[in-house]
């Protein structure tokens, strides 16, 4: 005859070991005795909270520099928001300054981890000087809000002239001087009255365009003679 080998269980407070860690895994660990021999059983339990990680929302690159912009002209720069580690949810943009402007983004809008999105800023000075501003995305990443510094500074723009010169006509008591933007023409005239001179500056020229000059020759008796010779100047921008 054979003796039984006796086995029991024990499970109390001091047999129970637990995980209690908020975002992991909790299990517990019963000991049981059969026979001399420790059998280790366990049971896995359910995650302490929701389990989720957030985002993370970048801004790229987070400073802009447009350097000098002529007052009442305009300079755009592009930046992009990227999400990491789960997708975000941008809910807005804010800039605190009016010379400054956002564009070609729609929000409130989803980014998807590792998809970026591309943005636009403006920037159209009104006043000479320099100029700061800061642009913020408020979202649901961990790291909100993201932030864009900027600068830039506004220019006056350059006034250029055209000094024109040409010889003397006989018997001519004064001078047309024609301009077009056009090689050939058509010419508008742009003296308001007979220049009795051999020589005009024109200072209503505008940077970055080309123009064209003509002089006609008008006599004592107002008859006046047929276009010049074209002159062109190319007017420097800015």
């Amino acid at each position: 005859m054979h003796n039984a080998i006796p086995s029991y269980s024990q499970r109390g407070p001091s047999d129970l070991l637990s995980c209690r860690m908020s975002g992991c895994i909790s299990f517990a660990i019963s000991l049981v005795i059969a026979g001399g021999l420790l059998l280790l059983t366990g049971c896995q339990g359910v995650a302490e909270g929701n389990g989720t990680v957030a985002g993370q929302l970048a801004v790229s690159p987070t400073g802009l520099s447009f350097g000098n912009v002529v007052v009442g002209s305009s300079s755009s720069l592009n930046g992009s928001l990227s999400a990491s580690s789960a997708s975000v949810t941008i809910t807005s943009a804010s800039l605190n300054n009016g010379e400054f402007v956002l564009s070609g983004i729609s929000l409130p809008a989803t980014l998807a981890a590792g998809q970026p999105t591309a943005f636009t800023v403006t920037f159209t000075p009104q006043a000479s000087g320099a100029s700061s501003a800061s642009l913020t995305f408020p979202s649901n990443a961990s790291n909100s809000p993201a932030v864009q510094t900027m600068t830039g500074t506004g220019t006056a723009a350059t006034q250029h002239t055209v000094d024109l010169t040409w010889t003397a006509s006989t018997s001519a008591v004064g001078y047309n001087i024609y301009r077009g933007t056009v090689s050939g023409g058509p010419y508008t005239m742009i003296n308001t009255s007979l220049d009795s001179t051999t020589a005009y500056t024109d200072s209503t020229v505008v940077s970055g365009q080309t123009y064209y000059y003509v002089a006609t020759a008008v006599n004592s008796e107002s008859e006046e003679s047929g276009y010049s010779n074209q002159a062109t100047a190319v007017i420097p921008n800015p």
